[in-house]
């Protein structure tokens, strides 16, 4: 592994300090467009991965012997609801009122490919929030930025500290990169 070098094409600040922490070497790419829509019928859970896939394909570089490129996406699964980013912090306060009291589901998507070969997974993880009231959402939405975050928070930011009961699954997962099963893909893998 250690002749391997990750590209992520990804512009999330969180990711890039994850997948960082695995001592892989490590580019960051450049960003590019690609259609973020997905079928309509396609069930919840399928969705992250599909766009993951979907944002390597559409990566407009080519790729070098000893390069992986990892791509992933993000969201939220709330009463049958596709929780993404929000457009404003309206919708963000919205989000986290759905959100409040429940129990929801993070689903990421991941895609690793090489020149040799693709692999893609999804992992899931569910985040139980404690009743939220509306001053403290309005105070983590005004006070941090859940514009970028898939269902308008960060797990690590202080609406986490304060909102979530319990976790199951990856915490990380959560923040947007499921790194132990990373990890054991790298590693088993051919790439």
């Amino acid at each position: 592994m250690k002749s391997l070098k990750i590209i992520l094409a990804s512009q999330s600040p969180r990711r890039q300090e994850l997948i960082g922490g695995l001592d892989i070497p490590l580019e960051i790419s450049v960003g590019y467009e690609f259609d973020e829509t997905y079928p309509p019928e396609m069930p919840n859970s399928e969705v992250a991965l599909y766009l993951a896939e979907k944002k390597s394909q559409a990566y407009p570089l080519p790729l070098n012997d000893n390069e992986v490129l990892l791509t992933a996406d993000t969201l939220v699964n709330c009463e049958g609801e596709l929780l993404g980013k929000p457009a404003n912090k309206q919708q963000a306060k919205e989000m986290l009122k759905k959100l409040s009291g429940k129990r929801h589901e993070v689903i990421t998507g991941v895609c690793l490919r090489s020149l040799h070969m693709q692999k893609s997974f999804k992992m899931s993880s569910f985040v139980f929030f404690a009743d939220l009231p509306a001053e403290d959402i309005d105070y983590y939405v005004e006070k941090y930025q859940p514009l970028d975050k898939a269902g308008a928070y960060g797990v690590q930011e202080w609406i986490g500290y304060i909102g979530i009961d319990r976790i199951e699954g990856s915490y990380y997962n959560i923040m947007g990169l499921p790194l132990s099963q990373i990890w054991k893909e790298l590693k088993q893998g051919n790439f």
